[in-house]
């Protein structure tokens, strides 16, 4: 069974969590840029590596149209016009070549001259979301990159946003940008000391936990969770991979049981089930 570092925030992206904890064996789309030749991770990678490995395997006309528009915006002096470029780019990428991780950097792009807060948040969630599911240390790093720049960007617009503070701090945490990840542990425990009820504030410390192998201190933070929203998917199927994780078993079937309850993709329970039973 191949596992992931760690699961994430967000009940529409967990079920796709949940088969490729238990089921698959290959790399992410996402991610897949982010691998040499020679099938080893790289140390760092660039937007301009990505771009480059993905227009290798695009057909000419598409690669044509990416081309033009990417002049288009270099020639462009025309803030609304730029905006419209990159959001063409992020539909291409994303919607025709199916590199959604190239079309959220555009969306970002966009979003940094529109200077909206809201648009900051949506591109810079997306990367956050991507990087709580990587396994590759490379694309780790480029996620959390780009998702740092635009958090601090929504910060600058909302210093009083707990959220976007939470999002900057799971960027450290997670996301191999700096050799103390209390950097960003700090701020959401003071968020945390601020209002214990700030549940996605435990969710990110409990992740976090998790990750430093931490797994008591961060089962009090999914219980807890748990307690105050009992059909929190995220929290039940983290407590039931933790103890997975610690050989707990009966305790590891508690959970993973908890978690039929709210799971409706079929693939998904039957992934569970099978879990179950070798446990049992």
């Amino acid at each position: 069974m191949k596992k992931q570092q760690f699961l994430l925030i967000g009940s529409g992206l967990i079920l796709i969590v949940i088969l490729y904890f238990f089921g698959k064996t290959t790399i992410p789309v996402s991610e897949s840029p982010a691998i040499a030749a020679n099938g080893t991770a790289e140390s760092k990678i660039t937007t301009d590596t990505l771009l480059q490995r993905a227009k290798e395997h695009i057909p000419i006309a598409q690669l044509s149209t990416i081309t033009q528009l990417e002049n288009s915006v270099v020639r462009g002096d025309v803030k609304d016009q730029q905006i419209r470029v990159y959001k063409q780019l992020a539909s291409m990428w994303a919607d025709t070549l199916k590199h959604p991780e190239l079309g959220n950097f555009y969306i970002g792009e966009a979003a940094k001259l529109e200077n909206s807060e809201k648009n900051l948040t949506f591109a810079a969630r997306f990367f956050l979301n991507e990087l709580l599911v990587s396994d590759n240390a490379a694309m780790q790093n480029w996620l959390a990159t780009n998702a740092k720049d635009l958090f601090e960007r929504a910060i600058v617009l909302n210093g009083n946003n707990d959220s976007l503070k939470i999002g900057l701090g799971a960027c450290f945490i997670f996301g191999n940008i700096s050799d103390n990840p209390m950097q960003g542990i700090l701020p959401i425990r003071q968020i945390v000391e601020k209002d214990s009820n700030n549940l996605y504030a435990q969710m990110i410390l409990g992740l976090g936990g998790v990750k430093s192998g931490q797994y008591d201190k961060a089962a009090e933070r999914f219980l807890f969770i748990v307690k105050r929203q009992p059909d929190n998917l995220e929290a039940i199927f983290n407590l039931a991979e933790l103890y997975d994780r610690k050989g707990d078993k009966v305790n590891a079937v508690k959970w993973y049981k908890a978690s039929l309850e709210f799971i409706k993709v079929p693939e998904a329970v039957k992934e569970i089930e099978q879990r179950i039973k070798a446990l049992e």
